[in-house]
């Protein structure tokens, strides 16, 4: 679901401290598309949000998640974003962050 090595990557791109301060950023910028795929989906942006979640999830190490929102991408480019499973995206996006938060706080990009 993780890709930490992507994740130690970052972290060792970026430093230590600027992690800290980038991955809660990254959170909050994604939380914001998310919660706006729950409350008020629009068939009409769901590509761009997919892409823009897709290039997020890559950066953070989402495997799973950047994955889903590829084909999502694809998706809608296709004029078929009716046919994208918006709620399981949702869903893994959050079991990959829950992820990614318990694997940091055991150190597993460290």
């Amino acid at each position: 679901m993780i890709d930490w090595q992507r994740v130690t990557t970052l972290r060792d791109e970026i430093g230590a401290e600027d992690f800290e301060e980038v991955v809660p950023m990254f959170l909050e910028e994604v939380e914001a598309v998310t919660d706006e795929l729950r409350t008020n989906p629009d068939v009409t942006k769901l590509e761009d949000h997919m892409h823009f979640l897709k290039g997020c999830a890559v950066s953070l190490g989402f495997a799973a998640f950047s994955d889903m929102c590829n084909d999502g991408e694809v998706l809608a480019a296709a004029g078929k974003g009716t046919e994208i499973d918006v709620p399981a995206i949702l869903d893994c996006y959050e079991a990959s962050k829950t992820a990614f938060m318990t694997g940091l706080a055991q150190g597993a990009a460290a």
